[in-house]
């Protein structure tokens, strides 16, 4: 019963990623619309305007994350989770009532707002749920973000324009109200002083009595973690995070890092691994699927191409969050690299030299995206809600997630003039590359963290 709880209020909290797939999606589905003749813009969109369409939410992400990193410690995680719903209602609502591109770019940019759900929900999640689910759950937030892309390729395909915003402004909502009902985390209300408040969300959570010896184990946990001098046995690292003895103080965030060689360790890892995400360059693939596709294979239905590479997506999602647990965070993310990069260079080939048969294209598109949501995709966002020691976990988290946004902007405006430039095939072997200088840095670097607490995953860091 308690793991179910979990499951609910991993899916309430998730749904906020949905809305964020669908609206990174969407300029999949309407690009070509908004550049013809035919938009319900008032004027089609010349090439500088399309391709800051495609990228206009990163650009808003990078403003949104690190002030959501901030609000995650003065609002508390679920408000984040309630001012990110009501902040795609807006951009949503001023899609459905202007045509003007001008403003219809600037809603695109404050959906981007919304792009510290990335940071905020994993980091809810880790905080809620069992060390022994945590990382599958936390691989909800990837399954729900594909399932906003596979909704709005669905969407954009067979609906009307817009019908499909006001779908969309409908989920948006819903989303936002569900978000009332989830409970602070526990963590986060320990921090603040809160204890009894943390008991009721422990047990909330376990389904359990507040009172139990489990609440009671999970409190002394969350405890031990925050306040280190509790534990006779300190690590070297430890005894350094201590403030002087003579002194009340907590120690600035600068003190902090230049005091902990493990957060600095996590820190650069986390940065590596979010870049390599990136860079991987499935999110091309996604955010632009149609034209795309039609470039790639002609001769099939760039709508359908598009519905498929999100199915797979979130079929595989759903295998991830069985073998993070399963198989572990380090070797996931080897072995998803490496069969990216095999993709990408067959990929590559066969569209610059074509080689083989049509089929082949999208075969390997497909086998692509399955192998990379299996490890690449979740690996670095698990990684990332794990590693960090509360005192340190927004600052740290909000870092990578603002440096994961920039290159997204970076990757998604430079795609179009660079496949005019070079075309598609060698795209390809320069992602291929990546996802090979990944495999040697995550051999040669990654910790496994796989069902460790916090205060052990830090030892292990500085090893």
């Amino acid at each position: 019963m308690a793991t179910y709880m979990q499951v609910i209020c991993t899916v309430i909290t998730c749904w906020q990623c949905l809305i964020m797939g669908m609206i990174t999606a969407w300029p999949s589905s309407t690009l070509r619309l908004f550049e013809s003749s035919k938009t319900p813009l008032q004027r089609a969109m010349s090439e500088t305007e399309l391709a800051l369409f495609g990228s206009m939410p990163s650009v808003g992400a990078l403003l949104g994350t690190p002030l959501l990193g901030a609000l995650m410690d003065t609002l508390g995680r679920r408000y984040c989770c309630i001012l990110i719903g009501l902040t795609a209602v807006i951009s949503w609502s001023v899609i459905a009532v202007s045509n003007s591109v001008e403003i219809v770019l600037t809603a695109m940019f404050i959906a981007g707002l919304c792009g510290g759900v990335f940071l905020v929900v994993p980091i809810y999640i880790c905080e809620f749920s069992q060390e022994n689910v945590r990382g599958a759950l936390t691989t909800g937030m990837t399954i729900f973000n594909t399932l906003g892309m596979l909704i709005s390729y669905v969407l954009g395909g067979f609906l009307e324009y817009h019908t499909m915003v006001y779908v969309c402004l409908t989920m948006c909502v819903f989303g936002t109200v569900f978000c009332y009902f989830l409970k602070e985390s526990p963590v986060y209300l320990m921090v603040k002083g809160l204890e009894d408040d943390a008991a009721k969300s422990i047990a909330f959570y376990r389904s359990v009595s507040s009172t139990s010896k489990e609440v009671q184990e999970e409190l002394e946990v969350i405890r031990r973690t925050l306040f280190p001098e509790m534990d006779t046995h300190d690590s070297p690292e430890a005894e350094q995070l201590k403030p002087p003895s003579d002194s009340c103080r907590k120690l600035t965030l600068w003190e902090f890092i230049s005091r902990s060689r493990s957060t600095r360790q996590a820190i650069i890892l986390s940065l590596f691994l979010v870049t390599a995400s990136v860079f991987h360059g499935l999110v091309v693939v996604q955010v632009y699927a149609e034209p795309l596709f039609a470039e790639a294979i002609p001769h099939m239905s760039s709508t359908l191409c598009s519905i498929l590479l999100a199915v797979f997506t979130v079929l595989a999602g759903l295998v991830a969050a069985y073998l993070t647990e399963k198989a572990g965070r380090r070797l996931l993310m080897i072995l998803s690299s490496l069969l990216s990069a095999i993709c990408c260079l067959v990929l590559g080939a066969q569209i610059q030299l074509h080689w083989g048969p049509n089929w082949v294209t999208p075969v390997c598109i497909y086998l692509f995206c399955i192998v990379y949501t299996l490890g690449a995709s979740n690996v670095p966002y698990v990684f990332l809600a794990e590693v960090f020691l509360p005192e340190i976990k927004s600052f740290a988290s909000s870092l990578a997630m603002e440096w994961a946004w920039l290159c997204n902007f970076a990757i998604l405006f430079i795609f179009n003039p660079l496949l005019k430039a070079i075309g598609l095939g060698p795209i390809f072997y320069m992602f291929a590359v990546v996802c090979l200088l990944t495999v040697v840095f995550s051999w040669l670097f990654m910790p496994e963290t796989k069902g460790i607490p916090v205060d052990e995953i830090q030892v292990v860091l500085t090893k």
